[in-house]
């Protein structure tokens, strides 16, 4: 008699998720008076609206001006309760900013690695160093590209940028022995853990102090780089050696993984393609040539998205000549362009001819729509609260609610308000905006330095990015590397209940230190 199949709960998938999150931040904006009921319209079309970006320049700026009058936050949240139109944009600035641009950026970034992949180029360069690093030494890969991605993290909020590397992070370490848990730790945690300690990260750190100075609020920006840097040292050491402890069992015993032996499998067979005729690919001089563009094409990226001038760095003011744009001024639409471009040139330098190369392209493209169509959906979420004005209201609640505290206290209570904050509005641009305009004046007000927020801030967008379900930047690593969400968060509620702690610790302790 056969063996019967085990029956039980299955997580659902990123797509439902998500779904579901829509509808409960639909029905809790039903239970609050303060805030505009999310109508049905509003819920059916939120997908769209968070993929192309929405806004009424009539309300985006009568809200401006409430939040700006005496009457602040309880004014803003009135004009949107009382608004029949729900345009507003999730960023609450002057923009319409949905995620079609990083959804085509993916898309294209897919293309891209479909050429790459098609040269065998890759495949012949982690063979090489998989080769390099046996007998022990696989373990080493963990800390360097942790460190690596933990730099971009914290020097200019690497975070959408990392999905280009899922897949070829993935690969390199299950040829190393290891399991896609390893990868998408060692990529999305060591980002996010530079996003945790930033210092100079200009979408959460640049956007924060402008915010704040825009009110008139000054914040000693060396401060913030001080408690940035602690935050870092201590939240990458901590994700370090999580994983690798982690990584260290799953090399010595596969069945250590917490991944079924399905899972496993599945992984195997999508990423390895395995099977009895495997392809062995030889690293030859025009593989090399293919891997030395391939970095060229990522080192570039670092190049474009970095504010080079806000530094004082005016060596790349010149090169506008490409996109218009100059080095430091890129976003998606100039990085989308280029790894259109570099597929090309790729595609050319390995000879394939014309026919095969927008093939490779098409279905590199073809395997991240899923990735982009969960990104667009995630900012449907965002937009809907912002459009209700949850957000606001919360912001408010919060703010009332450390008003009569100080020391340490108020620096802990900061970084657990800004959680569940970090939670609904997962853009931290957004969350800068929305929210240093009220908390940083609000510690100023009561004798603390108002670098605490900051660093609490950007301590608690990097705690909550390791789990949140509504950001489309974890859901879509995880369709990368076929990983459910569930698993994830059965794998790294410890290490995010960890660096819990040390973020209470080290804000305690900033603030009895600059006092």
């Amino acid at each position: 008699m056969a063996e019967q199949t085990k029956k039980g709960f299955k997580m659902p998938t990123a797509f439902t998720i998500l779904f579901l999150l829509l509808i409960i931040i639909a029905i809790i904006t039903h239970f609050i008076p303060d805030v505009r009921s999310v109508t049905l319209p509003d819920f059916i079309m939120a997908p769209i609206n968070g993929m192309i970006g929405i806004r009424d320049n009539d309300l985006q700026s009568a809200v401006a001006e409430a939040r700006n009058s005496a009457g602040g936050l309880p004014a803003a949240i009135a004009v949107l309760h009382d608004a029949g139109s729900n345009l507003i944009d999730v960023y609450n600035r002057g923009t319409s900013v949905g995620a079609i641009q990083v959804a085509l950026f993916v898309i294209f970034i897919g293309g891209f690695l479909g050429i790459v992949a098609k040269t065998g180029a890759l495949e012949a360069g982690i063979g090489f160093l998989v080769t390099k690093l046996r007998g022990g030494k696989e373990l080493l890969l963990i800390p360097v590209l942790m460190i690596a991605f933990a730099i971009g993290g914290s020097t200019y909020g690497m975070a959408e940028e990392t999905l280009a590397f899922y897949a070829l992070i993935t690969v390199t370490m299950l040829k190393a022995g290891f399991d896609p848990i390893v990868s998408m730790a060692t990529v999305m945690i060591g980002a996010y853990a530079g996003n945790l300690g930033g210092t100079i990260n200009p979408f959460a750190v640049g956007a924060a102090i402008d915010a704040a100075h825009a009110v008139g609020t000054s914040i000693n920006q060396g401060e913030v780089i001080k408690i940035g840097l602690v935050l870092l040292v201590f939240a990458l050491a901590i994700a370090i050696t999580y994983t690798v402890v982690y990584a260290r069992k799953v090399l010595a015993n596969k069945s250590n993984s917490i991944l079924t032996p399905d899972q496993l499998e599945q992984a195997e067979h999508e990423f390895l393609h395995s099977g009895d005729q495997e392809e062995v690919y030889e690293f030859t001089g025009k593989r090399k040539l293919v891997l030395a563009l391939f970095a060229f094409a990522f080192i570039v990226m670092m190049l474009g998205v970095i504010p080079w001038e806000d530094f004082g760095i005016t060596i790349f003011s010149n090169s506008a000549w490409l996109t218009g744009a100059p080095l430091g001024a890129w976003w998606f639409p100039e990085l989308t362009i280029w790894f259109l471009i570099m597929a090309i040139i790729i595609g050319v330098v390995y000879r394939m001819p014309e026919k095969e190369i927008v093939r490779e392209f098409m279905a590199g493209a073809k395997d991240m729509v899923s990735v982009a169509l969960i990104i667009g959906l995630s900012r449907g979420i965002s937009f809907m609260m912002t459009n209700s004005g949850l957000d606001l209201y919360i912001l408010n609640a919060a703010s009332n609610f450390l008003s009569g505290m100080s020391g340490p206290a108020f620096a802990i209570m900061t970084y657990i308000i800004y959680l569940p904050l970090s939670f609904l509005i997962p853009s931290s641009s957004g969350l800068a905006g929305v929210s240093m305009p009220i908390m940083a004046p609000l510690a100023e007000n009561l004798g603390i330095v108002p670098s605490i927020v900051v660093g609490a801030f950007i301590a608690a967008m990097g705690t909550v990015a390791y789990f949140n379900p509504a950001s489309g930047i974890l859901m879509g690593a995880l369709e990368i590397t076929k990983i459910d969400y569930g698993t994830w968060l059965k794998w790294v509620w410890r290490l995010v209940l960890i660096t819990f702690v040390m973020c209470i610790i080290v804000l305690a302790g900033a603030m009895m230190f600059l006092g």
